[in-house]
């Protein structure tokens, strides 16, 4: 009798009866072994310029259009066929089910590795993590996108492509200023969107009549009823301040028309969705990058993946936790992936091997043999910044040579802060951590005050720390964005965040009007 091989596969080709193999071999580890739990996954197989079309798009399936996308289409395409840009394996989607794009030109071996890195390691996180749990809706995000592309197509429909494309503009230039960061984002449901599309022109419909254009426009005529009582009642809803400046345009700018307020609103549900992974890319890709790590070692101890295989699935792992020391002109900071997956790999470590030291730093789980809880339960209730202020080694901080740097631009030189000692490593950990808390490195603007029974004017407060201070010329731009979507004068003041004392002040009023 012919005997049957062990393998999955053999050879780079792939097929989709490999793929399914594949699939349920990784699906058993991960559940058995790991422990995972993950939303049901839709794999789809795309060619490359599909796949640069995801990128352009900001990874979704289902997007408006805006000239902005096609322009960095033909930038990475133009990269990609020169050689000088290399293309992501794989493309995943917080959905649910759980989207995967793989590559058709990739071979079995790296679909196998792509299925076990997005379909179960980024599948997990995103299901699991508290902060997705909190500021995402996978089950209808999808739905939501579909709702806002055929909106934004019936806007350009009626009011033409020119219209359309000056609010989206502004309101992408406001994107990063357009979450709520303490806030809860209510579920997403279309039904509930189109219900409230649909008061708003009803409302619309009740309080305007023709009539009015007819009237003498005297100075004791009285202005129709839904413009200044409107005004007034919305001057007293206000509240300030006001961090997330598109919700703000959208609720009380003067100007807008309500098709114009619902463009704002579904550009800031888009930024508020991608919130998260902006949060978390150390920890998501560190877990992804570990979660396909262990799954494809316990396949080749398993006997179901040749050596050929595993050397090709190591070297595309090097790849992807490369590290380019410092001094490399490929440096660009730390490679997330590198220390993400270094981290989870030394909890890996300390849960099973401690040192004295690691139970001195560690002792709540250094050595309770316990190291796939113990992910399962950082991956859970961190993000970036308190995943590394509580679980960065004075190891690893030795294996990867981290040290502090202090720099003044007034002084030549660097001050080295932190050395390898035991306060070295607690400044060192708490720099790092840091450096990835969105909080404070995201410009804090606000909105402080609008009189819209007066000037109308918009005053803008910008709370400056470490003096870190806005580039000029892409703040007034952006102000002039903002001025378009508020219809009168806007102001920006930065203000130091410890003393209090204002350090610039700029108004539209005074910019040039150079573009």
């Amino acid at each position: 009798m012919e005997k049957t091989s062990p393998l999955l596969f053999t050879g780079s080709d792939w097929n989709f009866d490999d793929l399914a193999r594949v699939y349920e071999a990784i699906r058993e580890i991960a559940v058995n072994d790991l422990r995972l739990d993950f939303y049901p996954n839709q794999i789809e197989v795309i060619s490359s310029e599909q796949m640069l079309d995801a990128y352009s798009s900001i990874g979704m399936p289902l997007m408006y259009q805006h000239w902005s996308f096609g322009k960095h289409f033909l930038h990475e395409a133009n990269l990609y066929r020169r050689g000088r840009l290399g293309l992501a394996y794989e493309l995943v989607i917080n959905s649910n089910p759980c989207i995967t794009y793989l590559m058709e030109e990739n071979t079995m071996a790296l679909q196998t590795l792509v299925i076990a890195h997005a379909s179960f390691g980024h599948n997990h996180f995103f299901k699991n993590n508290y902060l997705f749990q909190q500021w995402t809706d996978a089950g209808a995000i999808l739905a939501y996108m579909e709702f806002a592309k055929s909106y934004i197509a019936r806007c350009e429909e009626r009011y033409g492509p020119s219209a359309v494309e000056a609010v989206l503009d502004a309101a992408h230039a406001l994107m990063p200023q357009a979450v709520f960061r303490y806030r809860r984002r209510p579920r997403l449901s279309v039904e509930r969107e189109q219900a409230r599309i649909r008061e708003r022109l009803e409302h619309e419909e009740r309080t305007f009549s023709d009539l009015w254009r007819t009237l003498p426009q005297a100075a004791e005529t009285k202005a129709p009823r839904g413009t200044e009582n409107d005004q007034s009642e919305r001057q007293q809803a206000i509240e300030y301040p006001e961090e997330n400046l598109l919700y703000f345009l959208e609720k009380y700018s003067p100007v807008l028309k309500s098709w114009q307020r619902e463009i704002l609103r579904i550009v800031r549900v888009i930024a508020q969705y991608f919130y998260p992974q902006r949060q978390t890319k150390v920890m998501n890709e560190g877990c992804a990058t570990f979660v396909h790590y262990t799954i494809m070692n316990s396949l080749y101890d398993k006997g179901m993946i040749g050596e050929g295989s595993m050397l090709e699935v190591l070297q595309n792992h090097s790849n992807v936790v490369f590290q380019p020391g410092y001094d490399d002109p490929r440096y660009s900071g730390l490679n997330p992936y590198t220390l993400g997956f270094n981290m989870m790999r030394d909890i890996q470590r300390i849960c099973s091997h401690p040192t004295a030291e690691d139970r001195d730093w560690f002792p709540d789980f250094a050595g309770n043999g316990d190291w796939r809880g113990t992910l399962l339960d950082a991956w859970a209730n961190h993000r970036d910044e308190s995943f590394i202020r509580q679980f960065l080694s004075p190891a690893l901080i030795r294996e990867m040579r981290l040290f502090a740097l202090r720099e003044d631009a007034s002084d030549p030189y660097y001050e080295v802060t932190a050395i390898h000692d035991e306060r070295g490593y607690e400044r060192i950990r708490s720099r790092l951590a840091d450096s990835y808390d969105v909080g404070v490195n995201q410009p804090d603007i606000q909105a402080v005050d609008a009189d819209l029974k007066g000037d109308r004017k918009l005053r803008l407060r910008h709370t400056v720390r470490n003096g870190g201070t806005l580039i000029e010329d892409s703040r007034d731009q952006t102000l002039r964005y903002v001025q378009r979507l508020w219809g009168h004068e806007v102001s920006l003041a930065g203000v130091d965040a410890v003393t209090g004392r204002t350090l610039y002040e700029v108004s539209t009023r005074n910019l040039s009007d150079k573009p």
